[in-house]
């Protein structure tokens, strides 16, 4: 018999690296042929009135292994849902249950689904914790997350500074750590694995490379900032750095692809105007000032800084089948973020053997070494990321190194590790 496992998260028609991981996670399950996976998904994953569209418009490819039997049921503006959600989940009587966490505000729904599954399940129920509280956060995160993540059995975690900021957040809690997927019935346990590389984007071997990049202008070294462009993301820092760059040489390009984060909505009507008015009033009230960046738009730093004949800018979602083409493009990926949790653009370079260039914050210490996968910038200031840049201009990482770094990181390790039963029983 088939052991039956359901894996919750946005399923492969949202946007984002949470979709993403969320259909590599399950394809990685799949491949235990003794496994029956089921993913349970949102169909509305945000209150509506955030003035942004999160379904994929785009992608032909929808990554998901067939086999995985796909639920779209659970929309965050609807509480009958959220017991459809849990009655569904129920009913499947699964083994393990394991839910994707990573923004404070699904607290609400995720607690009221995962408290009625605990009662009334005895599936073992694992939150994969991407973000203990996200980066943009609100008066309400600590009430919402405790909601959620009590419901837990254990948890996975993808890097140290994630494990201490989640220890922070549960003082009176004391959670064993485990590196291998070991546990128990009777202890809450941090299963400590890592962010599995993104093996669900493939090099085209037929791409030419070359005509590419002369068809686009992008020049001999090519700086790749890819994905939703977010404050924290330090797109603007990036852009700084650059144009120190360019100054001095004249064989450089950055090439900027992705999504300006609050700009995806531009039809205009009543209706939306004043949703916007609203979301903007309530933002004002409850998400702190430092963390607001709705009005953050570092693109007009490349007119400012007469950077037009050296940036190449895509301000648009990439589609899945072609995110390969951008990073087989590009030389090195510039992750010059403010503060990180693990990384699925990280993720992405190294499945192209691309090094990272980053700050030195969060999860960057603790995987990028220098020469070996990156390099690392000892500061934000802006001549420590220009020489950052330079560096990986003038000594190179070997795709080999970063083939050896790759290979620590497969999906079938921390598939494994997942299935891996508790010891005791579940009282």
């Amino acid at each position: 018999m088939k052991r039956k496992i359901v894996v919750f998260g946005p399923g492969p028609r949202f946007k984002g690296g949470i979709a993403n991981f969320t259909a590599a996670l399950c394809n990685a399950l799949i491949e235990n042929l003794d496994t029956e996976i089921h993913l349970v998904s949102w169909t509305q994953q945000y209150p509506a009135i955030i003035p942004r569209d999160f379904v994929d418009p785009k992608s032909n490819d929808r990554i998901l292994n067939n086999k995985v039997h796909l639920h779209y049921i659970t929309n965050y503006n609807n509480p009958i849902s959220w017991k459809k959600t849990a009655d569904l989940i129920i009913k499947l009587n699964p083994e393990k249950v394991i839910v994707q966490w990573a923004i404070a505000i699904q607290g609400l729904p995720l607690g009221y689904i995962f408290k009625r599954v605990r009662q009334n399940c005895k599936a073992e129920i694992i939150f994969d914790v991407h973000n203990v509280i996200q980066k943009e956060n609100s008066l309400f995160d600590r009430s919402f997350t405790r909601s959620a993540l009590g419901q837990a059995h254990h948890y996975i975690m993808h890097g140290p500074s994630t494990i201490s900021e989640f220890q922070t957040f549960y003082p009176e809690k004391t959670f064993q750590i485990s590196t291998d997927g070991n546990r128990n019935w009777t202890e809450q346990s941090i299963l400590k694995l890592y962010h599995p590389i993104y093996d669900i984007f493939k090099v085209d071997s037929n791409f030419d490379v070359t005509s590419e990049k002369q068809k686009r202008g992008l020049k001999k070294h090519v700086f790749l900032f890819f994905g939703f462009i977010r404050k924290y993301k330090g797109l603007h820092y990036a852009i700084d750095a650059f144009a120190a760059l360019a100054k001095e040489r004249d064989d450089v390009s950055l090439l900027i692809v992705g999504e300006s984060f609050w700009k995806t909505d531009e039809k205009t009507s009543l209706s939306k105007s004043l949703k916007k008015s609203v979301f903007k009033l309530l933002k004002k009230l409850f998400i702190k000032s430092r963390d607001q960046e709705t009005d953050y738009n570092p693109l007009e730093k490349i007119k400012a800084l007469n950077l037009e004949q050296s940036v190449v800018l895509v301000n648009e979602f990439v589609p899945n089948e072609d995110v390969h083409l951008y990073f087989q493009m590009c030389d090195s990926v510039v992750n010059f973020y403010e503060y990180a949790t693990p990384s699925g653009v990280e993720s992405i370079a190294y499945q192209f053997l691309k090094p990272v260039l980053a700050t030195p914050v969060g999860h960057f210490k603790e995987t990028i070494i220098d020469g070996e996968n990156g390099y690392l910038s000892p500061s934000f200031d802006v001549d420590d990321l220009k020489n950052t840049l330079t560096m990986s201009i003038e000594k190179p990482i070997s795709t080999a190194r970063i083939q050896l770094f790759k290979n620590k990181l497969s999906w079938k390790n921390y598939a494994d590790c997942i299935l891996k039963n508790p010891t005791g029983n579940n009282a």
